[in-house]
């Protein structure tokens, strides 16, 4: 079994903005209102994501610069290779699509980071995602079930770690060994009396690593 794996989750955790709210408002204002059906809970989080992502209409070469203009955490791309040095493993959990964050760990330079989110691709102006049912990480309303994932890699590893931002991040923050909360999480974990850890960001989560002695810098 090995040692440990920090789990994280993307949009508003590593990145700065949701890649869905920068489509939303440059390319899909009418969006605005399926998002308040969304949060009322009217629309499932893979149809409202799904139609945002099918309302681009722009070139492919607009969309991948939009994408590297999303600002992330600035030490994310450090604070991995400081987690692989260490001899742990680094993954990203995300209920959005892996299109967008491919691009992006290309941007940093970040290598050997296993993805888990919903496949993406471009086609005819707009990104599409691919579910597939008969994945064993399935999750009808979010494409990705984020509490099978982690789930799965306690069986692979003595402690798995995992930060989140969002009401996705408070169902794997149940089975997470340790979990770091930014923003919003922070409040929901507090109302389920889940215990957390609160950050802003990763070098944050950084100095409590090697303060635990987990993580040596």
């Amino acid at each position: 079994m090995k040692k440990w794996a920090f789990v994280s989750d993307f949009d508003g955790t590593i990145s700065k903005q949701d890649f869905y709210i920068i489509m939303m408002d440059k390319y899909f204002p009418a969006g605005r209102e399926l998002f308040k059906k969304w949060k009322s809970g009217e629309m499932m989080d893979i149809d409202f994501l799904g139609t945002v992502f099918k309302s681009i209409n722009q070139e492919e070469e607009r969309i991948i610069e939009d994408t590297l203009s999303i600002p992330i955490d600035e030490y994310v791309p450090d604070f991995i290779k400081k987690v692989q040095k260490n001899g742990a493993d680094f993954y990203i959990l995300s209920a959005g699509t892996d299109y967008y964050i491919y691009h992006l760990l290309k941007k940093y330079g970040v290598e050997n980071v296993k993805v888990f989110s919903n496949e993406g691709y471009y086609r005819e102006k707009n990104v599409h995602m691919n579910i597939d049912k008969n994945q064993w990480h399935y999750s009808e309303r979010y494409g990705i079930d984020k509490t099978k994932v982690i789930q799965k890699l306690k069986e692979e590893y003595e402690t798995v770690y995992f930060i989140g931002d969002s009401e996705p991040d408070s169902h794997p923050a149940k089975v997470a060994d340790v979990t770091f909360a930014k923003n919003g999480l922070q409040e929901l974990l507090r109302e389920q009396k889940l215990p957390f850890i609160a950050v802003n960001d990763f070098k944050e989560v950084e100095n409590y690593l090697v303060e635990e002695g987990v993580m040596h810098t």
